[in-house]
């Protein structure tokens, strides 16, 4: 919590907060004084112009004091928000640059409630701090000292009431903190059933599935519930104590301050501005006390981010002086030179000895079984991971040399699953390359088989849904295609971003790219599960278990290669070899 305040507050703005509060306080503690004074030497000598007079000062102070207190919240309310816009933004740009290892630990539902429930817990206690936090411990000395300067026989009362609001303070706090800080660990949990319950509507309707995941959330919403209605009762005792506590503590000033009036021992405004102060220090105790309630809460969230904004990223750049620049003359190339790559937590490596090069105007086709490492392999290309044996030179340097932001500057890649941002598809097409004309767009489209229906659609100022639901994945394939061509690169890599094309479209597809001249000058990396796809290509890469059983052309492989022969007769047998 600290080291967040430190690093996001704004210091002039919390010295004029603090300031303002001091006003607000001191306007509050010189009230009792004026009361007083008010009744002892105005009414009870039937004084009309001194009765005046202190009214007006009362009035003065009174309008000092909420001018004071409004400044106070602004500067603190103020602060609180802009630290929480920094906060989100730190955690944004930092989610942004995590590699996949570090979403993986994290998890997407847990990232979500830091970066919006977590940073609104540091926003109120931010506000809290600034004000109750500050407040109440001068209050509660200020006041105890002018209630001793008033009247110290009266000051025997609090040996009895405070002890009594500090042990039920500190008994309501030991089984409440907990609760408080479990509560952030499910609403996590809520996150990742509600998030999982979205994004899987598909398959729960189609397996029926969907009293099961009602059940499923009803419990991780009840269990939240529970938790936080456990939380609030305990907390919400603090205030019928409260209110017994001080009434209970008025009862006993009023009987002894009775007795001194009646004996002529003490004045009526002093017993008045007695009582005023007791208040104020009773309630400044009380909201000292929630403070370190919720305080706990809020350094739990703050642990929580900051887990998140100290992460180092599993890939990381060389130092900037040992940094090695692209050559721009230098024409395309990739390269793996005996790769290896093992997963956390894996028994066995997901690729081993991997081995192969392509050159300009080259199609590399990778093909296998699920599970075989195709995937995998693609994402070492633009460092998603760090493969853990072996090199990999794009353009004659080694990825692990250059910084990341340069070599995902040349490199142009479709997922397999198709990514459509809500907008337009110029503005989904000009994601790929912000500088890209309309022309530059329209031939991509061409490309990637999509200028007929984005014609029909409206044109590249058609919506876009979010998601790209209002297109189907065929459809959604191509753009997301047409997007990674528009992008001049030296590498394209397509990872099976063909799997929801027709043969006849991904024949077309494939034909165009090899014929388009920005193509030709850069290596082309194809993973597909059809052998139709892959039959054209200058070199197929044949994996198995993480492992090249075989490279070469379509016909090399098909005369020499056992796993490949194997590929192309079960989908003979399916069907779909025959366009091998």
């Amino acid at each position: 919590m600290i080291k967040i305040a430190r690093k996001n507050l704004v210091w002039w703005a919390v010295t004029l907060a603090v300031a303002f509060l001091l006003v607000q306080v001191s306007c509050d503690l010189y009230l009792p004084t004026i009361t007083s004074d008010l009744i002892d030497k105005g009414i009870a000598k039937n004084d009309t112009a001194y009765i005046w007079q202190q009214g007006i000062k009362m009035m003065l102070v009174s309008v000092i004091g909420l001018v004071a207190a409004g400044g106070n919240v602004y500067f603190a309310s103020t602060q609180a928000m802009k630290v929480g816009q920094k906060l989100r933004s730190q955690m944004f740009s930092k989610v942004v640059n995590f590699a996949s290892r570090e979403f993986t630990d994290f998890g997407d539902a847990s990232l979500i409630t830091r970066t919006t429930n977590d940073i609104v817990q540091i926003q109120n206690v931010m506000v809290t701090i600034l004000r109750m936090m500050l407040q109440s411990p001068i209050m509660l000395i200020a006041a105890g000292v002018l209630a001793f300067n008033r009247e110290a026989r009266l000051t025997k009362v609090f040996l009895i009431s405070l002890p009594i609001l500090a042990i039920c303070v500190i008994v309501i706090m030991y089984f409440a903190v907990p609760l408080f800080k479990s509560i952030q660990k499910k609403t996590d949990r809520i996150n990742l059933v509600f998030r999982e319950g979205l994004t899987g509507v598909r398959v729960i309707r189609a397996f029926n599935q969907d009293q099961f995941e009602q059940d499923r959330f009803d419990g991780a919403n009840q269990d939240y519930t529970k938790t936080a209605m456990k939380a609030y009762t305990l907390v919400s005792f603090m205030f019928p104590v409260m209110t017994l506590i001080l009434s209970g503590t008025n009862i006993g000033i009023i009987w002894l301050g009775g007795h001194l009036i009646a004996d002529m021992q003490m004045q009526v405004g002093n017993l008045v501005a007695f009582m005023t102060y007791a208040t104020q220090i009773l309630m400044s105790f009380m909201m000292l006390s929630m403070v370190f309630v919720f305080v706990p809460r809020a350094s739990a969230s703050a642990a929580r981010i900051n887990e998140v904004l100290t992460r180092p990223s599993s890939v990381s750049d060389v130092p900037v002086e040992q940094q090695q620049q692209f050559d721009a003359t230098q024409p395309a190339s990739l390269t793996f030179k005996d790769v290896a790559f093992k997963y956390r937590g894996a028994e066995k490596n997901a690729l081993t000895a991997v081995n192969f090069a392509a050159h300009a105007g080259q199609t590399v086709a990778i093909i296998g079984g699920t599970g075989s490492g195709k995937s995998t392999l693609v994402n070492l290309i633009p460092r998603l991971f760090n493969h853990d044996q072996g090199e990999i030179l794009v353009n004659g340097r080694s990825i692990d040399q250059v910084a990341q932001h340069d070599l995902h500057d040349l490199i142009s890649i479709t997922q397999q699953k198709a990514v459509l941002f809500k907008g337009t598809i110029r503005s989904n097409l000009q994601y790929g390359y912000e500088q890209a004309t309309d022309e530059v767009m329209w031939r991509a489209l061409e490309i990637a088989q999509a200028k007929t229906f984005v014609e029909e659609s409206g044109g590249l100022d058609a919506v876009v849904e979010q998601n790209g639901g209002n297109f189907s994945g065929g459809q959604r394939q191509r753009l997301a295609i047409a997007r990674t061509i528009i992008k001049p690169a030296s590498i394209y890599v397509f990872d099976d971003s063909f799997s929801a094309l027709d043969f006849k479209t991904d024949a077309q597809l494939r034909l165009a790219l090899k014929q388009d001249q920005q193509v030709q000058q850069a290596v082309t990396v194809i993973v597909a599960q059809r052998v139709s796809t892959v039959a054209d290509a200058d070199l197929i890469l044949v994996l198995e278990d993480g492992q090249v059983v075989g490279q070469g052309t379509h016909q090399e492989l098909k005369a020499t290669n056992a796993t490949y022969r194997q590929i192309i007769e079960s989908q003979i047998q399916e069907g779909d070899g025959a366009h091998a």
